[in-house]
């Protein structure tokens, strides 16, 4: 299948402040970079570095104060159209606290499906149960009833019903259990594949992002340090900051610690 050369996604000099005078956190500053069709980049940093923010003004819940967003090459507004949320859909960090606690996952399912006006629900909600390989006898059952992995896979199928051509990830996994992080990542990849969906994956974890995503953007205190293309090889980190978090990633090692120490 041949791709458009126009990106999915395109940030250029993004920029998001927060507060006034001494008070002014840039947590965005001046960011660029472009995600092509079907590709899975993500946005790696620690806690503050500004990459949800990022995720959050696309979907328009941060308003930015300089620079411009395009996907597919048309210019975001400040406003987001209804056809922008069928189009562009986002899976939170927790699963407990993204879906309504008193709706079945029927119901969550099938509010989106009501929203857009769109018929053939019960084909919709058994399809979409299969591709998260979600069991039929959870549809009736609430949140609470389900283990955190499943709940993330009910999140994952109530993004993917209205059949998106994007997808924003913020931490996907990182409040499950080790053991069913590989699970939900797995699944994600498979789904892109799928659904030639376009993925951004933000995550404080290199080791994720190198496994999910061809291009990877590393963001400190609100600044692009560097952008890495992921192979075979893995990355090949430039700057010491992402060194640092690739030591990070990989936990605690006083050898490699002294090493690192003595190259920087």
């Amino acid at each position: 299948m041949k791709r458009s050369s126009i990106p999915a996604i395109e940030i250029d000099n993004l920029s998001i402040h927060f507060g006034k005078e001494e008070a002014l956190v840039k947590a965005v500053d001046q960011v660029s970079f472009f995600v092509p069709p079907q590709q899975s980049f993500g946005l790696v940093g620690e806690s503050g570095s500004g990459k949800s923010t990022i995720l959050r003004a696309l979907m328009g819940l941060n308003p930015r104060c300089g620079g411009y967003m395009k996907l597919d090459g048309e210019s975001l507004t400040d406003k987001r159209s209804k056809d922008f949320y069928k189009k562009v859909q986002m899976v939170f960090q927790d699963p407990f606290a993204s879906l309504h606690p008193r709706h079945t996952i029927d119901k969550i399912l099938s509010d989106p499906l009501a929203i857009y006006g769109l018929k053939n629900k019960e084909q919709r909600i058994n399809k979409v149960m299969k591709q998260v390989s979600l069991p039929n006898k959870f549809r009736f059952r609430y949140p609470h009833q389900l283990s955190g992995g499943q709940r993330q896979r009910v999140a994952i199928a109530r993004a993917i019903i209205l059949e998106p051509k994007i997808m924003l990830l913020d931490e996907p996994t990182s409040a499950l259990d080790v053991s069913i992080q590989a699970e939900i990542l797995n699944l994600l990849n498979q789904l892109r594949q799928e659904l030639s969906l376009t993925y951004l994956l933000v995550s404080h974890d290199l080791a994720v992002v190198s496994y999910m995503c061809e291009q990877v953007a590393v963001m400190q205190q609100g600044h692009l340090v560097e952008i890495l293309k992921v192979d075979a090889q893995g990355m090949q980190p430039k700057s010491p900051y992402t060194k640092q978090l690739n030591i990070a990633a990989k936990g605690f090692d006083r050898k490699i610690i002294d090493q690192f120490m003595e190259e920087n």
